[in-house]
């Protein structure tokens, strides 16, 4: 099982420097982050030595650029029609499976890393509570592999990548503000409390956000791998049923 997903995800991995998708997304997560924290965020004016302003624009940077990333795991395989050489490799359904999410979820992961220049930077004008920011990366790295499972499911269901990248940034909107007020007041007066509670607890920003807070809540790590799992288990469901 170990040998083909790390034979995947290595060439799934090849694939995105093969092209210049990679410098793109590095590029354009790392100069939106930056622009968000120190401009919209106000790093310098808010006068505090933490990375609040930074971590806050994760989800809706992840909304938006994720979605663009994995529209074409799935569907370009079935649009050139190289999913049947794939499918037909000795190697489990769920290695590959496995092995294109955890390719996706380490260029996640370093394009998450390379933004560590803040981190030294919020450590020369102050001192932080770093145990803190180590979480909130830990929390952000965990929610990008959220997004990326979504995305990766939803890329299996269409040969299109436009239709996959819509379906994608739709659900994961959905999964980011399920806690708002807007969304639970449309429940609000009908729906049973039981059922409020659970919509809210769908919130990727409930969830993250506590993190940040340096609430290390372990519900809150099961919750994003449940994601994970659960979209992963439907991705691997997709793919066969399609191969059928």
């Amino acid at each position: 099982m170990l040998t083909p997903l790390w034979t995947i995800c290595r060439r799934e991995l090849a694939s995105y420097f093969a092209t210049p998708v990679a410098l793109v997304f590095i590029v354009v997560f790392l100069a939106l982050s930056a622009a968000l924290t120190f401009f919209v965020g106000n790093f310098f004016v808010r006068g505090q030595a933490d990375l609040q302003s930074f971590f806050m624009w994760h989800p809706w940077l992840y909304l938006f650029l994720i979605p663009a990333m994995t529209m074409r795991l799935w569907a370009e395989e079935h649009k050139t029609g190289t999913i049947e050489m794939l499918l037909t490799l000795p190697m489990p359904l769920p290695a590959i499976v496995l092995g294109k999410f955890l390719a996706a979820w380490l260029f996640t992961g370093l394009a998450l890393a390379l933004t560590f220049p803040i981190w030294i930077a919020v450590n020369v004008l102050g001192r932080p509570d770093n145990g803190v920011i180590i979480a909130s990366y830990f929390g952000s790295f965990l929610m990008a592999g959220a997004f990326l499972s979504i995305g990766a499911c939803l890329s299996a269901v269409t040969k299109n990548q436009v239709i996959a990248f819509v379906l994608t940034a739709c659900l994961c909107f959905l999964f980011t503000v399920s806690g708002s007020p807007v969304i639970l007041a449309f429940f609000s007066g009908w729906a049973p409390e039981g059922l409020l509670s659970l919509v809210a607890g769908l919130s990727f920003l409930e969830h993250f956000q506590a993190i940040m807070r340096g609430v290390v809540d372990v519900r809150d790590g099961f919750y994003f791998l449940s994601v994970i799992t659960l979209f992963l288990f439907m991705n691997t469901v997709i793919v066969e049923w399609r191969k059928a």
